[in-house]
């Protein structure tokens, strides 16, 4: 009487097609999210193309709106990261629901309530949060998205530099048509490098928080994310 008394009661019937609606509610709130971060990059896809068209218009067109562009994605990327800070929400939920229930009446187990998965869950509706942080966000975006951008961006800048107007007949020639009015083209390629380089930095850091994070979550507040 004792063991059956600590056992855990099974889901319903009605509490099962709650959980399924549930389930639904949070795919289609993910798939809005997702629409949502597609469009951010489309922008950033956008103002790139046309910062291209403006630089290689002509031989004498200035390089300036390349740099611009690349200070532009960025802010896209924040916009586009703090998005996905809401969008991780909704897809942790769903995809939890997913292994924890689903993959286990799928398989023929016992998908009832055993372990933590539904405190879990409940916890999270309880006291919601965002499951990662926004630099986490930001890595995950670039290394998804915006490194294949800003990387060819560094392309085009330097491109442009090396056969506008003329190809280059020594290095210092690409300071020269790197100056922006009072600033040295020494100063500009220098943080150009510093741009990209952090950008860099972020996504192979974050991808290490993830990877660790990835292996502990299960045993935090909240195992998803």
């Amino acid at each position: 009487m004792e063991q059956e008394s600590q056992e855990k009661p099974k889901f319903t019937s009605a509490e099962m097609g709650a959980l399924s609606h549930l389930y639904r509610g949070e795919i289609y709130r993910s798939t809005t999210w997702r629409t949502r971060l597609d469009n951010t990059t489309n922008w950033a896809v956008v103002t790139t193309g046309i910062a291209f068209s403006i630089t290689f218009s002509g031989v004498n067109a200035s390089p300036l709106p390349l740099v611009l562009v690349g200070l532009l994605v960025i802010v896209f990327l924040i916009f586009e990261a703090r998005r996905y800070r809401y969008f991780n929400v909704w897809r942790a939920r769903a995809r939890h629901i997913e292994t924890e229930l689903f993959a286990p009446m799928l398989r023929g187990e016992d998908y009832q309530r055993n372990g933590d998965w539904n405190l879990i869950l409940a916890n999270d509706y309880m006291h919601p949060k965002h499951h990662i942080s926004m630099l986490r966000a930001i890595g995950r975006r670039l290394r998804r998205s915006y490194a294949w951008l800003l990387a060819i961006q560094a392309i085009a800048y330097y491109g442009k530099l090396t056969i506008h107007p003329a190809p280059l007949d020594h290095i210092g020639q690409l300071f020269e048509r790197a100056a922006i009015g009072p600033i040295h083209g020494e100063i500009v390629v220098f943080m150009h490098a510093v741009f990209h380089i952090s950008w860099i930095a972020v996504a192979i850091g974050t991808l290490y928080h993830d990877k660790i994070s990835r292996l502990n979550r299960r045993y935090k507040g909240v195992g998803m994310g």
